[in-house]
């Protein structure tokens, strides 16, 4: 008896010993150069993103910072991150995981140029060298942050060099099996969380701790679908289409859709997708998209064709402002679609709050937005030029239509396009843009106005700012087509907009493929340099393929640039949509 008591009590006392030993903490290593290291930070210690890590990842994780200012990749670089203390340190902290953002000093013209071919070979002893020290450590190798194009070296060589280091990390990722982070996307459209247009800002720190975050743990936010998705939608008919979202990494995604089954299974950076129909055209049916717990139900969505509406404020003027405004108490269809993306804060001649100029800069400018089916109340609210395209297609085809108007007055066609098509074709148009002589005056001082009473350069008239807040939400949306109404707010410079006119359709189509974009000569107005304007503009149809355009002229008036007879632009984009792609999709 006694002892089976001795042994009971060593028993327990060996359990009471084994929980009482603290876990190991899981060790990460931050391996890079002074953006890892938190240069330029008021308090770097604090708001480092190493730093910030930590704070996520909690107290079962060490994080460790081992960022060197200056530091290169490159082992013949002017300072090679293998021989400085910092990559001692690192070997010494053994790190379970480690992640490696080093490159941009490499973009140097002493280094570069000269080594580009020992890239990936040094990066790859690096990881090794790393590795050596724990063998069974997961590695991240960092797509590099951004450089603005207010670097000093931007426009020779740094932009390309860079560009080309982009594409060397893609190749190390390849062969080292390490796991691709993204530390490009989250802060190349913010460009000012990077004041000296190399070196993030705490927010900016802040967005890349979470990209390492949602990394190592595969906690990206739980099942997210794209900002368009809601009842009532519309999704394309006839033909195989993607669906895609966002869950969290290794999650079983469950779509079902007009009956059929489809699933998925998230990658490590939580994003799925699938490929879905083709389906009939259908005036209703149901959507439901499960990932574990969360289940995301879409009632009322039709399959049929979709439309873009983009521009300033013709394409954006409501139909209850027009000549026909009666109209909209006709306007009663379910299978006619409207997606409404309307404005937080108008672009009138009002100063904006400070909070507004806040949100502006953070690219929140428009409300939350959902389909809704056309009745008299949300149609009279509508783009006028959209109701009555949507309305003559529904005649004629007999299919569901869902219209997207994202349009905003005054906007200039420089804010329409993908900054990276401005950095690499025409980044004169990227200085200094409130006072920029490229960009129309009228749009500068009226930008002004509106920033003048908070802190903040952004704005919906500042190049690349639409693309940024209006389009890019809407990536990969199945659009069948684009209407374009834009041009008084670039009618006063005819060189410029003839440049910027084709990048506005490459930009659209980044994002939507291949698609037609029709758009509307400027109407008749008592404004000299518009004859040449529209002439330009009919010389601007050879520019890109696919393109199709309206004449507006005898609908204007002289003395009014918002002219109220929007019922036949409507109905003329709406013929050239007709003859030119559904009947030409036919032949």
């Amino acid at each position: 008896m006694a002892k089976r008591f001795l042994l009971l009590f060593f028993a327990l006392a060996l359990v009471s010993a084994t929980e009482a030993k603290p876990l190991r903490k899981v060790k990460v290593s931050c391996v890079g150069n002074s953006i890892t290291y938190g240069m330029k930070l008021e308090n770097r210690e604090r708001d480092c993103y190493p730093a910030q890590l930590q704070r996520m990842l909690g107290e079962g994780y060490e994080v460790g910072n081992f960022g060197k200012s200056g530091a290169t990749l490159l082992r013949h670089g002017h300072r090679p991150y293998f021989e400085q203390e910092e990559f001692r340190q690192a070997l010494d902290f053994a790190g379970d995981i480690v992640v490696i953002h080093l490159g941009i000093n490499d973009t140097d013209p002493r280094n570069w140029p000269h080594y580009a071919d020992e890239f990936v070979g040094d990066y790859l002893a690096l990881i090794d060298s790393l590795r050596s020290r724990n063998p069974k450590a997961r590695f991240f190798v960092a797509k590099m942050t951004p450089i603005g194009h207010t670097h000093p070296r931007f426009l020779t060589g740094t932009k390309q060099y860079h560009g080309e280091i982009q594409a060397a990390i893609r190749e190390v990722v390849r062969r080292s099996g390490a796991r691709y982070i993204d530390f490009y996307e989250p802060l190349y459209h913010y460009p000012w969380m990077l004041p000296d247009a190399v070196h993030p800002n705490a927010e900016g720190a802040t967005l890349l701790a979470r990209e390492v975050y949602s990394a190592i743990t595969g906690d990206w936010g739980g099942l997210q679908m794209p900002l368009w998705y809601s009842d009532n939608m519309v999704l394309p008919r006839e033909k195989v289409f993607t669906i895609s979202g966002r869950a969290d990494a290794g999650e079983r995604i469950q779509l079902k859709l007009s009956g059929k089954k489809y699933s998925a299974i998230a990658g490590p950076d939580g994003r799925w997708a699938v490929e879905a129909g083709p389906f009939p055209a259908t005036i209703s049916t149901i959507l439901e998209v499960t990932a574990g717990k969360k289940r995301l139900r879409y009632e009322n969505v039709a399959l049929g064709d979709i439309w873009l509406l983009s521009g300033q404020s013709n394409m954006e003027f409501e139909l209850r402002q027009c000549s026909t405004a009666e109209d909209a108490q006709k306007a009663a269809d379910p299978g006619l679609r409207l997606f409404d993306m309307k404005c937080n804060w108008r672009t009138d001649n009002v100063s904006w709050s400070a909070t507004a100029v806040d949100s502006v800069q953070h690219l929140q400018y428009f409300k939350p937005t959902v389909w809704a089916e056309s009745v008299p109340g949300v149609a009279a609210r509508f783009s006028a030029i959209g109701y009555y395209f949507g309305k003559q297609l529904r005649d004629s085809l007999q299919v569901p239509i869902g219209l997207i108007c994202n349009a905003v007055g005054g906007s200039t066609a420089e804010s329409w396009v993908d900054r990276e098509f401005l950095e690499t074709r025409f980044p004169e148009i990227l200085y200094d843009w409130l006072e920029n002589p490229e960009i129309m005056e009228w749009a500068r001082t009226r930008a002004k106005k509106n920033l003048s009473e908070g802190e903040g350069t952004r704005h919906p008239y500042e190049p690349c700012y639409l693309f940024e807040s209006a389009l890019l939400p809407l990536k990969d949306c199945p659009v069948t087509g684009v209407l374009w109404y834009q041009g008084e707010s670039n009618a006063e410079n005819i060189p410029a907009h003839e440049q910027l006119f084709p990048l506005v359709v490459d930009s659209f189509r980044s994002l939507f493929g291949p698609v037609p974009f029709y758009y509307a000569q400027l109407s008749e107005m008592n404004r000299p340099g518009w004859p040449a304007f529209r002439d330009s503009q009919v010389k601007l149809l050879t520019s890109r393929p696919r393109l199709g355009m309206v004449v507006t002229k005898d609908l204007g008036e002289w003395e009014e640039v918002h002219y109220k007879n929007k019922k036949p632009v409507g109905e003329r984009f709406a013929s050239l949509a007709l003859n030119d792609y559904y009947i030409a999709q036919n032949q």
